[in-house]
């Protein structure tokens, strides 16, 4: 392993803002440093902020990672034309949402409850109903906003916003904005981050987009109660949040630990209510059925317990999964699912006032 091959494979790393050229070509890399199995990496960015310092850092370390595995990456980040710096972390304002109106959090204790597919599909119904709706994306390790709305090979802009400061401007389409980390990455792509990079990488994701004037923004949060969900909650003015879960003791166990998050007093953030997905199944050629095969009442039973609405309950039917895979969202359609998806909003309207 010398020099010359790191500098070599970091050609893979391109900036997608600055017409696919890699980092090599921009002379973003300003030196390489190999000590034993440890390989240290320094990028140059110019003084203004650049809205995408966090994804190229992650991305350059991942590269080294799978061309090289077993060695320890360290990147260092320096500014070009050094100045005083008035504060450690990102310099980061509140600027961008400042024309939004309500911030909600799509959150679930676990995986696998469908929380994307309701954040996609209550956008689109929200916008369906007049509103100006944005989502953005924090499921930094798993995004999959791209392939839900269509918008996968989209490449989002960035723009000049004055003082130095660079800015990204959302992909729009069905009536929404959307933002996401996957739009910047190969899809078999892994974020090798750890923590902090992964929390300012979704700080840009939110703070650096050029969102203008919105009724909601949606934020599709990662699985879990981790540093990610602190830092968003602590840094960023979210209003409260909707909590998505499935029947299933198992799930509800774990929905749980969400709602208690929300409710630290560290935190303290209002949960609007619980979505149940996956409730029942319909079949499409017997659309009156309803089949509780995951079981029954799960999430009504939750809501009580801690007081507060059951938003909706979103049936298992077949079009859900085609619609998400072809990137149409569900909400579109006049179907069951597109009528509880719609419900949904309606029900969301009414608690955030």
């Amino acid at each position: 392993m010398t020099e010359q091959e790191i500098l070599g494979v970091l050609t893979e790393v391109v900036h997608p803002a600055r017409g696919s050229k890699n980092i090599i070509e921009l002379g973003m890399v300003g030196g390489v440093e190999i000590a034993g199995d440890k390989v240290t990496v320094t990028l140059a960015f110019p003084k203004r902020r650049d809205p995408l310092t966090e994804y190229l850092t992650g991305s350059t370390r991942a590269t080294i990672i799978r061309h090289f595995p077993g060695v320890e990456v360290a990147v260092r980040q320096v500014v070009r034309d050094e100045a005083p710096r008035k504060k450690p972390g990102l310099d980061l304002g509140l600027e961008e949402v400042s024309g939004v109106k309500h911030i909600i959090g799509i959150a679930s204790g676990k995986g696998g409850v469908g929380k994307s597919t309701v954040s996609v599909n209550l956008a689109v119904a929200l916008a369906r109903l007049g509103y100006k709706v944005g989502l953005a994306d924090a499921d930094i390790y798993g995004p999959s906003v791209p392939i839900m709305t269509g918008t996968e090979g989209e490449m989002p802009l960035a723009e000049e916003a004055g003082e130095g400061k660079e800015v990204i401007l959302p992909v729009e389409k069905y009536g929404v904005k959307w933002m996401s980390i996957g739009y910047f990455a190969q899809r078999e792509q892994a974020f090798i981050w750890r923590g902090p990079m992964a929390c300012n990488a979704l700080k840009q994701m939110i703070l650096q987009v050029r969102w203008g004037e919105l009724d909601f923004l949606l934020i599709d949060m990662p699985p879990g109660t981790g540093d990610i969900h602190i830092s968003l909650m602590n840094d960023i003015p979210v209003e409260g949040a909707l909590v998505v879960t499935t029947p299933q003791p198992i799930a509800l166990s774990d929905v749980e630990k969400s709602v208690n998050m929300f409710r630290n007093e560290h935190i303290s953030k209002k949960v609007f209510g619980i979505v149940e997905n996956m409730a029942w199944f319909t079949p499409a050629e017997l659309p009156e059925n309803k089949y509780f095969i995951f079981g029954k009442g799960g999430g009504a039973l939750l809501a009580e317990k801690y007081g507060v609405e059951l938003l909706g309950q979103i049936p298992i039917v077949q079009s859900i999964r085609e619609c998400g895979d072809s990137g149409e969202p569900a909400a579109l359609s006049s179907g069951p699912d597109g009528v509880a998806f719609l419900q949904l909003a309606e029900r969301l309207l009414q608690v955030v006032g």
